[in-house]
C-alpha cells in the first residue's frame, strides 16, 4: 500500500512494544525512507523544520519492530523498542498529563506537569528551556514563574526586556574593553558579559516559543550562511 503524501507530513503514532502510546509525531517521505533503511525511527520536526533522527542528541533511539498504516492511507503506526525515555521531560511516554475534566476542566498546574526522573536525558539546553517556556505559557502560574508572568503581558513584555538586556550586554562588552586598555578603572569583570549575555538569550527564547520558532532554525539559518560573505548576504536579502 502506498502512503498518501499529497496530504503533506504524515502523522505518526509511536508505542513500545507493550502497547503504550509513546508520541505523535510527523514524518516526509525522506523521514519515512530513512526510517525504513536504518530501522530506527525519523521523523521531521515542524519546530526545527528538518528531519531528526530520535535519540539524536539524548541517545534515546526508537529501533522500529513493525510499521502499521491506517484505512485511508495519511497515518502511521509505529511499533518500537523504546531505548531510555520517549518524552523530553524524561518520561517514558509523552502523554503524562492526566486532564482532570471532571471536576474543573483544566490543565494540571505546573508543579503536576512533569514527571521527574533520575535518568532525564539532555537534549541540549536550548531545546529543553524552549519546552519549558512552552509549558509556562500554557499552564504556567505568574504568581511563581517569571516566564509565565512574561507571557501574561506578551508580546510587550518580553520585548522590552529583549530590548532592556541586549543595551545591558552592550554595556557590558564596553566596560570590559575600557578596562581593558585601562581607560575606565571600575570596568567589570568578564562574567558580566556572560551573564548579561545569558539574559539576552533567554528572553529570546521566551519570544521564540511565543511564535513556535524553535531556536534551531536560527541555528540552521546561521549554518546556511556559513562559508558566504556577509556582504554579499545582506545584500541578497535586500533584493539588491
Amino acid at each position: 500500500m502506498q502512503i498518501d503524501w499529497q496530504k503533506g507530513l504524515i502523522p505518526v503514532v509511536t508505542q513500545d512494544e507493550n502497547g503504550e502510546v509513546l508520541m505523535l509525531a510527523y514524518m516526509n517521505e525522506e523521514a519515512f525512507k530513512l526510517s525504513c533503511e536504518s530501522g530506527y525511527a525519523h521523523y521531521f520536526s515542524r519546530s526545527k523544520n528538518r528531519i531528526w533522527k530520535k535519540g539524536e542528541s539524548s541517545g534515546n533511539t526508537q529501533k522500529i519492530k513493525q510499521i502499521k498504516l491506517d484505512c485511508d492511507n495519511d497515518a502511521i503506526l509505529l511499533k518500537v523498542e523504546q531505548i531510555g525515555a520517549a518524552c523530553h521531560t524524561g518520561s517514558h511516554s509523552c502523554f503524562f498529563k492526566e486532564l482532570d475534566i471532571l471536576e474543573n476542566s483544566r490543565i494540571p498546574s505546573e508543579e503536576n506537569s512533569r514527571i521527574p526522573s533520575a535518568n532525564t536525558p539532555s537534549y541540549g539546553i536550548l531545546d529543553e528551556l524552549y519546552h519549558t517556556c512552552l509549558e509556562r505559557k500554557l499552564s504556567g502560574d505568574e504568581s511563581t514563574s517569571y516566564t509565565a508572568k512574561l507571557y501574561k503581558k506578551a508580546p510587550n513584555s518580553y520585548l522590552k526586556k529583549i530590548a532592556e538586556e541586549a543595551c545591558e550586554f552592550a554595556l557590558a562588552i564596553k566596560d570590559f574593553k575600557a578596562g581593558a586598555k585601562g581607560e575606565h578603572k571600575e570596568a567589570q569583570p568578564a562574567y558580566d558579559i556572560v551573564y548579561e549575555g545569558a539574559d539576552v538569550l533567554f528572553h529570546m527564547l521566551v519570544a521564540l516559543a511565543d511564535v513556535g520558532i524553535h531556536p534551531e532554525q536560527l541555528l540552521n539559518e546561521l549554518r546556511r550562511r556559513e562559508g558566504l560573505s556577509g556582504l554579499i548576504e545582506k545584500a541578497n536579502r535586500k533584493g539588491e
